[in-house]
């Protein structure tokens, strides 16, 4: 059977599968000794498929894992003496991804998977999946109404990031807010409240394109429910 030499590329976890079509594009990728060019099929079962001169491995069995982050850890494969890494806490041997990285301060919920295709739909912007996160600030709130106004509204956080809103926000007691993104840069929502001249304390996320902690521990992980697989991969374009 053959498929797309991209989707072959990601499905084997080497890369996503954009970086998969730049690859291609560059004439980095070889099938069978030919050059390979966008639009190329290939069968995964009987065709050699090279980059850079290395033989493509086998797509591995795909592996999908939810992780309860706590804060202080990284979310990237490269390790750093003297940091605590999210990979340490899971002890399974094959390499995986993080999909949705919280920076180190935060923590909550990540997905982490050999499945590129996934990954790329789950990160992509123009897919707009959810992700819901609860935020503490530090400051005592005396009128959280200019403050949910101005987050949907938007707000203008630097950095040539321009004006950014949010798609959802609650204010619940205690300097608690309840806020859904469907899309977002670097650091958005600690931005946007230093923006309006406020510190998040806390950092929390909760639920990611429909994928929720359900009560796992914090540092803890487990394997999804093939309904859980399921929700993620609804939609999933070919």
């Amino acid at each position: 059977m053959t498929i797309i030499l991209q989707k072959i590329i990601a499905a084997s976890g080497y890369s996503s599968r954009r970086k998969a079509e730049e690859l291609v594009r560059a004439g980095r990728v070889k099938v069978n000794g030919q050059t390979a060019v966008i639009g190329d099929q290939a069968d995964p079962d009987k065709d050699l498929i090279a980059i850079d001169g290395r033989v493509l491995a086998a797509a591995a069995a795909p592996i999908y894992v939810k992780l309860n982050k706590p804060e202080s850890y990284t979310c990237t494969n490269r390790r750093f003496n003297n940091e605590k890494n999210i990979f340490d806490l899971i002890n399974l041997p094959e390499r995986l991804f993080a999909v949705g990285r919280l920076d180190k301060g935060s923590r909550g919920l990540i997905l982490l998977t050999n499945d590129g295709a996934l990954a790329q739909r789950l990160t992509h912007p123009r897919f707009q999946h959810e992700k819901i996160y609860e935020v503490r600030v530090r400051e005592k709130i005396g009128q959280p109404e200019s403050i949910l106004a101005k987050f949907r509204r938007g707000v203008e956080i630097g950095e040539g990031d321009g004006v950014v809103r949010v798609k959802d926000i609650k204010y619940l007691q205690n300097g608690l807010f309840i806020i859904t993104l469907s899309e977002g840069k670097k650091r958005q929502i600690r931005r946007m409240f230093k923006a309006l001249g406020l510190t998040v304390g806390d950092l929390k996320r909760t639920n990611l394109a429909g994928l929720e902690l359900d009560g796992l521990k914090e540092g803890s992980w487990a394997r999804l429910s093939l309904e859980e697989i399921k929700k993620l991969k609804k939609g999933e374009v070919a």
